[in-house]
Order: structure tokens, then sequence, then C-alpha cells
């Protein structure tokens, strides 16, 4: 407290010492001017800050025509390739392998030799059973002119017959026996590894000698969801379905096929239904057992609306796009999406018209009737390979 009286003490005995040397009313003038400029400052302050913000400059963002296109409505699954037709040649006699004539992976006619088995016991047997028909037919014939003079019984004639049958089913069967030497392709297709080489011995209960696989056509086995199976079984009645098969990181083109079986029923604990697709493989750019890509395309939605996917936004709403009306302003849409398509694009079936422009890019902080400056987007949207195998 003594220090505040000291302080206002001090003011007054200053305050005498201007007025007694400058004039009472020259200290109050000074001091009023220099109020009065105090106030003038924090007026001119506070009407400073008081002045309204510019408006600020439009937002730049990226923009996108919606556009029309015949499309596909599609299933997209996993498959594999299995061959047409799986061949597990095998031995049908017992004997020796001579020789191999094929290399292993090597593509084979129906008919071409795969391997010889060595004749000469079947040549034999061949000869004797070739004999012993020539015997039983001569016994035959003496028993028929004896029957023609009634010589002899009727028992005796009819054994000769069945003996001269006989021995030509033995000749048959060690003919048979003699071609099994030689051991030909069954099917048109391709070799896996031999499982064995020349101066082997095989027999029938052997394993088998190598299997030929016919890969042109292909098959390709994937399964359809059970929620999907009355989508699919809407579009079973009319042309075959369409099935696009891709191998991934390939360089091939999709392979169109077409779909030639579905399973009558679903299978058990999987929830799924088998089906299966028949491709032409001339070049076997498509493997047996390896696993694909298959897309089965229901049918074409024609002249579908469609915006490039990064256009559709999720919010509280559900999916919206931002739409760039004539005066440059926002419009919020809630639209209704369906199918992703290839070149990164998404049908619209609800909320957009075509030729409107709808933002792509730069929709942070964007809101409703915010105006905007729109940059045509220089990426045009093009269809991948599954859309131009389609179109095919």
């Amino acid at each position: 407290m003594s220090s505040l009286a000291d302080v206002n003490t001090a003011m007054r005995e200053r305050v005498t010492h201007l007025e007694r040397r400058y004039g009472r009313k020259r200290v109050y003038l000074v001091s009023g001017i220099v109020v009065i400029l105090v106030v003038l400052s924090a007026i001119r302050v506070i009407t400073s800050r008081q002045k309204a913000a510019p408006p600020p400059a439009p937002r730049s963002v990226t923009v996108s025509k919606v556009i029309t296109k015949d499309v596909p409505l599609y299933l997209d699954e996993i498959g594999t390739c299995t061959a047409a037709e799986t061949v597990q040649v095998q031995a049908q006699i017992s004997g020796q392998i001579l020789s191999r004539d094929f290399e292993d992976g090597a593509d084979v006619k129906k008919g071409d030799v795969l391997f010889r088995i060595d004749p000469r016991p079947f040549d034999a047997a061949l000869a004797s059973a070739q004999a012993d028909a020539a015997l039983a037919h001569a016994t035959f014939e003496r028993q028929k002119e004896l029957r023609t003079k009634a010589v002899v019984a009727g028992q005796d004639y009819d054994v000769a017959m069945a003996n001269a049958m006989k021995a030509d089913a033995a000749v048959k069967s060690a003919q048979v026996n003699l071609d099994y030497c030689t051991i030909r392709s069954p099917i048109d297709g391709r070799t896996n590894i031999r499982n064995v080489d020349v101066g082997n011995l095989v027999a029938p209960s052997s394993p088998p000698l190598v299997t030929v696989q016919r890969l042109d056509p292909i098959y390709t086995d994937f399964t359809v969801a059970e929620p999907d199976i009355p989508l699919v079984r809407q579009h079973l009645n009319g042309a075959p379905l369409q099935v696009l098969t891709e191998v991934e990181n390939d360089n091939h083109p999709p392979r169109i096929g077409e779909l030639t079986f579905i399973d009558n029923a679903v299978q058990p604990g999987a929830g799924t239904v088998r089906a299966r697709a028949t491709t032409e493989n001339h070049d076997h750019a498509l493997w047996a057992a390896q696993f694909v890509h298959v897309r089965l395309i229901l049918e074409t939605l024609k002249n579908a609306m469609l915006v490039p996917s990064s256009a559709v936004q999720i919010g509280q709403n559900g999916p919206y796009v931002f739409v760039v009306k004539s005066d440059s302003t926002l419009d919020l849409r809630q639209v209704k999406p369906g199918q992703r398509q290839e070149g990164e694009m998404t049908v619209i079936t609800q909320g957009v018209t075509p030729g409107e422009s709808v933002v792509t890019r730069g929709q942070l902080q964007l809101a409703p009737g915010m105006k905007v400056a729109a940059q045509e987007d220089k990426i045009s949207p093009a269809g991948g390979a599954r859309e131009a195998a389609t179109a095919q």
C-alpha cells in the first residue's frame, strides 16, 4: 500500500511541476490531444478488423463427363483348367519294351506309335494258333464230306465244326495279342513324362506307361456361389453364355469360351454349384490344372451410364457424386452404382444423366453450392482386355 501511495504522490508532484512550468491549460490541451489520438487509433484498429474477408478463390477440381456404353453384366470367379480328355496308356500284355517312339511332352496324333513290346512270343503263338486252325478246318471238311455220304454220326460232325470255330477264335486272340505289342496313342494330345524306359518288363498290372492329354479345346472349371444362382438361372434359357478365361501375369488376351455345363445340385458344405466352360486352345497357352480368372458374361447392358470409379464417394446417406452445374457450382447427387467395369469405370443406374460433368479428383472439403474451377480429366477411360475380348 505504501508503494502505491508513493506512486500517486509522485504523479501529483509531476503534474503540479508541469502546470507551473507550462501552464495548466497547455498541459490539459496536450493531454486531450494524446487521448484523442489514442481513441482514433483504437477505432481504426477495430474497424479494420471488422471488415469482411474477401471471398475465397474457386477450388480447382477435375471433372469427367457421364458417358453411355454397352457393357457386360458378369460374375468373376477363380477356376482351373482341365484337359478335355486324359488317357493313361497301359500295357495290355506282358513283355519287354523294345523301343520308345516319342519324346516326353510331344504332341501326338491318334494312332501314333508310342512303345513297342517284343513281339516274338506272340508271333510264335499266332503261328501255332494258325496251324491248329488249319488242322481243325481240314478235319471239319472231311467230316462234312462223310456226312453227305451218311457215313459219320452227326455228333462227330458237330464236334469237328466246333473245333474249327475254336481254332479260328484262337487265331484272332493271338492276333490281338500281337497287335498289343505296338502301343499307339488313343487320342490327339500331348504326352507327359514317360514312366518306363526301353528294356523294362511291363504287364497289364504295371503302372501307366505314359499319360496323354487333349488340351484343345480345354475345359475351364469354376463354381458359382449359391446367392448368384437365381441370377445365372435367368440367363440359361437363351444363347450359350460366354465365359472369359484369363491367366494372371500373362501376355495373352482372355480366351472366349462357352458355358457347356452347370451342375444340378449345390455342393454340400461349400454353398457353390460347379460349372464348366469349353474354350479353344490352339496354341496351348492354357495348361491343365492351371489357376485362371474366370468371367461369366450373363448379358450386355445397352447404353449403360458410366462414370470414373473415383467420382463415386460414400457418405452417411450412401453413395454420391458431385455434379458441376452450368454456373460452376456443385450439386450433390445420391446415386445407385452398378458393377465396376474395365478401365476404372462404374455403371450408374440412377442419379445422373448422360453428358453431365462429375468431379473425379479434389472432392476433399467440397460442399453443395460451392463454386469450383473445373478442369477436364485428360485420362480418357478405356476398356481393358476383357472388355475388348467380349466385344469381339
